[in-house]
């Protein structure tokens, strides 16, 4: 098991430093830092002492490997925009991101999962098509869309939520439930879609044929084998929540993560930017190791092949 999660973690910094790399390179490529933030009104002289000042008039590769050293020690620059540690920003908003981003995770699951083994037991009958209707309208619409019917329905019709800011829980209840319901829809379709394969599985009927009740069946044989593709689609679920964020939160000026990445890919924050694409990428990172381990005890099998090919 250790030389199983070492091959993944030695997989998964690859993939965390290829992907530094390549942001740092194209940020760099796609524009000039400078004019953005001081604007087309700038003279060559403020241009050229903001470049020198940020260091940004140094050639790329020694911006690198200057960049790299730092955030190996875990300083990622500072704000071009306030002056303050690129750090001391984004932990300001984790908070507010992992508020409404985990709640919906855990609400997600507790709709989708019992509606996607209701729609699957109840096959191809009324209740299988209302709750894969409403699936099908819950995951065709996007977040933004779907948190501006929100904002439509309880901020402005009903009046009983509040449609911006963060001051209260209540705050948090629009964006969540946007998140929830977006992810719910998902939820279930895999899981009917799932279960429907395993109960169709020759070892089902045998335990049918031996009068084992469909509760049974359900719970103690097909949800336990349909565990390690619902592993698959949660850890995407889970690792989409901070790229969903971007679409999210700036319609409910929620002042979360994805709002600070839009507000800093607009002004140019150059450092901002990058320590923020690397958070959402070592989180997807993470996510995907997390599954990777999952799956090797939930199959150990997989560990075994994985053992055989090294």
């Amino acid at each position: 098991m250790a030389r199983f999660i070492l091959a993944r973690l030695v997989r998964a910094l690859v993939v965390l430093f290829l992907t530094v790399t390549f942001v740092f390179i194209v940020l760099r490529l796609s524009g000039d830092p400078a004019e953005q933030m001081l604007g087309d009104i700038a003279t060559p002289e403020a241009l050229a002492a903001f470049r020198a000042n940020w260091g940004l008039d140094k050639p790329i590769p020694v911006q690198f490997l200057i960049y790299i050293t730092n955030a190996i020690r875990g300083d990622f620059g500072t704000s071009f925009a306030d002056g303050r540690e690129v750090f001391v920003i984004i932990g300001e908003r984790i908070p507010k991101t992992l508020l409404v981003t985990v709640s919906a995770f855990f609400v997600s699951i507790l709709i989708g999962v019992p509606a996607g083994i209701i729609a699957a037991v109840r096959r191809e009958t009324a209740t299988d098509k209302i709750v894969m209707t409403g699936a099908v309208l819950g995951y065709s619409i996007p977040n933004f869309l779907l948190g501006l019917v929100f904002i439509f329905i309880f901020a402005v019709w009903l009046r009983v939520l509040p449609s911006s800011g963060s001051a209260t829980l209540q705050h948090a209840v629009l964006p969540a439930a946007t998140f929830a319901l977006f992810n719910a829809a998902a939820v279930a379709r895999f899981a009917r879609s799932t279960l429907i394969d395993v109960l169709g599985q020759p070892y089902i009927a045998a335990a049918r044929a031996d009068g084992v009740p469909e509760w049974e069946i359900i719970f103690r044989h097909a949800l336990p084998n349909a565990a390690i593709p619902m592993v698959t689609m949660l850890g995407f679920i889970a690792g989409g929540l901070l790229g969903g964020a971007v679409l999210v939160e700036p319609v409910f000026a929620w002042p979360g993560l994805g709002s600070g990445f839009v507000r800093a890919a607009t002004t140019g924050d150059l450092n901002v930017v990058q320590a923020m694409i690397i958070l959402f990428t070592a989180f997807m990172v993470t996510i995907n190791l997390t599954v990777d381990i999952l799956y090797a005890v939930l199959n150990p099998k997989i560990r075994l092949q994985n053992n055989d090919a090294s």
